[in-house]
């Protein structure tokens, strides 16, 4: 008995360190999160504006709120996100705004990760029957996975991905796909390094600029 206690005794700081330990572990953006609820804490967005939200090529949109300042517009973009991402931080970038409509960016992530056409298409049904049951009658757009230099070798599995979505889309109310993709395309349908920054994945201002054009037909005036 007693040796049994005293195992026991020696267990306790074991299991305090190994809960202390997960306690630290957080999910993926966590503090991006974090940020953008301490923003809307100090400084709270007003109701029914337009959310944009999605991965880094929102995220480093610096003036997309300048941009498309007429249409109250709210930027939401977080990290290198994936689409699972999106769907694990989805009530923490929807509930808060009251949107009276929603334009999402995400996928090119999944892709460059490995995902199929399959597995992106699945996640972002996943992701839009997530808002459509807290927003049901809310339009939502999507923009097609643009074409990076970067990911070159991943181009086929971004033009299917984005005609299955766009597929997906036209079967549901109040959807729009703004395709971007063959917009960042030269003449004769070649990768156009001259958009991107070094890194040929992230955008210069010609790249937004194209983006500005494509994206404002399809926002929704107060």
């Amino acid at each position: 008995m007693k040796k049994y206690l005293l195992f026991l005794l020696l267990l306790l700081p074991v299991k305090f360190l190994c809960n202390h330990a997960f306690a630290q572990v957080k999910p993926r953006f966590y503090s991006e999160i974090k940020a953008f609820k301490k923003l809307d804490s100090l400084n709270p967005p007003a109701k029914n504006g337009i959310l944009f939200f999605g991965s880094s090529s929102l995220r480093k949109w610096t003036d997309l709120e300048k941009t498309f300042a007429a249409y109250q517009a709210i930027n939401r973009g977080f990290g290198g996100s994936t689409l699972t991402d999106a769907i694990y931080y989805v009530n923490d970038l929807v509930d808060p705004y009251q949107p009276r409509q929603i334009v999402i960016y995400s996928g090119e992530n999944d892709i460059a990760d490995g995902s199929t056409t399959e597995v992106v298409v699945d996640r972002f049904e996943k992701l839009f029957t997530l808002i459509r049951q807290k927003l049901p009658d809310v339009p939502i757009a999507f923009i097609s996975i643009k074409p990076s230099p970067s990911r070159a070798k991943f181009q086929s599995v971004i033009i299917e991905t984005n005609k299955q979505i766009k597929k997906y889309l036209r079967h549901q109310h109040k959807t729009d796909f703004i395709d971007v993709y063959k917009l960042m395309l030269g003449k004769k349908k070649q990768l156009r390094p001259e958009l991107y920054e070094g890194d040929m994945l992230h955008m210069k201002p010609p790249g937004y600029a194209i983006w500005t054009k494509a994206i404002q037909p399809y926002l929704i005036k107060k």
